[in-house]
């Protein structure tokens, strides 16, 4: 694996855990009662993003951790995916 593969893949982990851990633990300004003048009712009422920020980079370092041994150890390999058998023979391609 690569660098750019390497940060590419942190990158999308990172991102996709972010997403994931965004609306835990989220209460709304309509939970809460305390709507503010020209928000939705189901905005956050409390800023939490640093919080999560930091939380979602320490589920996104051992997730990547994980994939990135696989990746390289060759558990798993692009010919795993190959299941309409477009690629030729690894003999043929080294």
């Amino acid at each position: 694996m690569t660098i750019t593969a390497a940060l590419v893949l942190y990158a999308v982990t990172w991102f996709m855990t972010f997403f994931i851990v965004l609306p835990l633990r989220l209460t709304t300004q309509g939970d809460v009662g305390d709507v503010v003048p020209g928000t939705p009712r189901g905005a956050p009422h409390s800023e939490n993003v640093g919080k999560k920020a930091k939380i979602t980079t320490l589920i996104a370092t051992v997730i990547w951790a994980i994939l990135a041994s696989i990746i390289i150890s060759g558990m798993i390999s692009v010919r795993d995916f190959d299941w309409r058998h477009v690629m030729p023979p690894a003999s043929e391609s080294q």
